[in-house]
């Protein structure tokens, strides 16, 4: 895939502002996109879509191919009558800045519910829109079935993992199946129709992008969440045990961000068993990632070379080994069924030749982060040094998983500062840092430049998505304010997207 010089911005849709306690794919996606075009850009990139779980991560989500219905529109939803007036008396004193998953779980779930049961049973009628679903729910079926059977039951089971559930269940025995499917009564349908509105929400947020030259840069995780509907519907595929307990699990070994590693818990790829049937599983999962995005981000690319393989159970990552994985068979499988695809390789981390060999095959652009450039002694080798980058790669300040901009300046160690200072012939202030690094992204000849929108706003630590490794109320939560996305921001994004050749 060959990048034009261009840039964009990273945002995460929940970061959006508006009413309802998490960004929606309304009118302030809308207002979001014609910024962007308002300011040069010419790409909206946002980590993974898929409905999140315990935690909250978009890369630990219930399905590979599902929507998060928490970015569900409902003003939208009001307006085309499947909401009602009296459905909102009744709506949560939600913070203005912090998503609360918690919160939405409980009171989102419910507007939905009601959003179905006024198209399935009200008395308006919505003919257009059930031959909508029924197409969307054919069309959709491979994957959809099952993962409408998963949440159903996972909710009939009381949120259990579905390893804890019945046995008969757990191993999808086709009579037990089938009684749950008699029990559950309209559940699944519900869940299907709700991936319908999210669907149909999106492909208009898509539509309206591409309308303004703006594209959708879609992060995928390489590894499914161990409580999703793909492990349990695909168990032959994965690694687990007669219990469906996984024998080995992913994650990464001790790194710049965790002296112990990172202990993902990932169910891991039984590639000899995908090998079989050509690799079907994934190209239908490219497939359906380039009906979301037109570029896909694969998230921890390396372990399509090989992966971190950590025997379960196990309470660090540090006890794991190297296993070498077929990404080269399977890349040329997905490509034979789906031609070239637009692939941005996240390359970070652990670099080995056997993963830029198979990066560079392919022609992936690769990524580099400019907040990695400057540490170490000798730092002049640095790889993300601006000097050292490649044109068929993409540059970032920093990514959702490092600091903002700003906050790493502050909690740089003082090398890293003397070295930026060495570097650039400069000694920035807190307040001038963010926009001197955001100059040299765009002045590198990487073909892509992507800023996160926290650097754009200038903001600190407070505005970190996330600290990996860690838990708890503080990730994934960022939400900016409407009256945050100025237009003079735009106009200056502009001036510096057009003097650096990227409009």
């Amino acid at each position: 895939m060959s990048i034009p010089r261009s840039s964009g911005v990273l945002l995460h849709p929940t970061s959006l502002p508006g009413p309802y306690g998490i960004g929606e794919l309304g009118a302030q996606t809308r207002t979001f996109i014609d910024w962007l075009a308002a300011a040069g850009q010419k790409y909206w990139q946002v980590m993974p879509l898929g409905p999140t779980g315990y935690g909250d991560s978009p890369y630990q989500a219930f399905s590979a191919f599902a929507g998060n219905p928490y970015l569900i529109d409902l003003t939208t939803l009001r307006t085309e009558g499947l909401l009602h007036d009296a459905d909102f008396q009744a709506v949560p004193d939600f913070h203005p800045q912090k998503v609360d998953f918690g919160l939405q779980f409980i009171w989102r779930n419910q507007m939905l519910e009601r959003a179905f049961a006024h198209f399935a049973y009200g008395e308006g009628a919505f003919p257009e829109l059930a031959t909508e679903f029924a197409a969307f729910k054919a069309s959709e079926a491979d994957w959809l079935d099952d993962y409408a059977l998963f949440m159903a039951l996972k909710r009939a089971y009381g949120g259990l993992p579905w390893n804890a559930w019945e046995p008969a269940v757990r191993d999808r025995e086709p009579a037990a199946l089938a009684a749950a499917v008699e029990s559950l009564g309209q559940a699944p349908e519900r869940v299907k129709f709700t991936q319908f509105l999210f669907t149909r929400q999106w492909n208009a947020a898509r539509a309206y992008a591409r309308g303004r030259g703006i594209q959708i840069i879609g992060d995928i995780p390489i590894f499914v969440a161990m409580d999703s509907s793909d492990a349990w519907a695909n168990r032959r595929q994965f690694y687990f045990d007669e219990q469906g307990q996984p024998t080995v699990v992913a994650g990464v070994p001790p790194d710049y961000f965790s002296e112990t590693g990172q202990l993902w818990g990932n169910p891991l790829y039984n590639w000899d068993v995908m090998r079989e049937d050509g690799y079907a599983w994934w190209i239908e999962r490219f497939g359906g990632s380039l009906k979301l995005y037109d570029v896909i981000r694969i998230d921890h690319f390396r372990g399509f070379a090989a992966y971190w393989e950590i025997p379960f159970p196990a309470e660090t990552a540090i006890h794991g080994r190297w296993v070498p994985a077929p990404g080269h068979e399977m890349f040329e499988a997905v490509r034979a069924a789906l031609g070239v695809l637009p692939i941005i390789a996240e390359d970070l981390g652990v670099i080995t030749p056997d993963v830029e060999a198979l990066r560079d095959d392919f022609e992936f652009p690769g990524m580099a982060v400019l907040q990695f450039a400057f540490g170490g002694g000798d730092f002049a080798v640095n790889d993300f040094l601006p000097h050292n980058l490649r044109e068929n790669q993409v540059v970032y300040t920093g990514t959702h998983d490092n600091d903002t901009t700003r906050g790493w300046w502050v909690h740089a160690v003082e090398q890293e500062r003397h070295n930026f200072r060495t570097y650039t012939s400069s000694d920035p202030t807190e307040e001038t840092f963010v926009p001197l690094l955001m100059r040299i992204a765009f002045e590198t000849r990487a073909n892509l430049a992507v800023v996160p929108l926290q650097d754009i706003f200038n903001l600190g630590t407070d505005a970190r998505m996330n600290l990996p490794g860690t838990t708890g109320d503080h990730n994934w939560t960022w939400r900016y304010n409407a009256g945050d996305l100025r237009p003079d921001l735009a106009t200056s994004l502009r001036k510096l997207t057009e003097e650096t050749g990227r409009a």
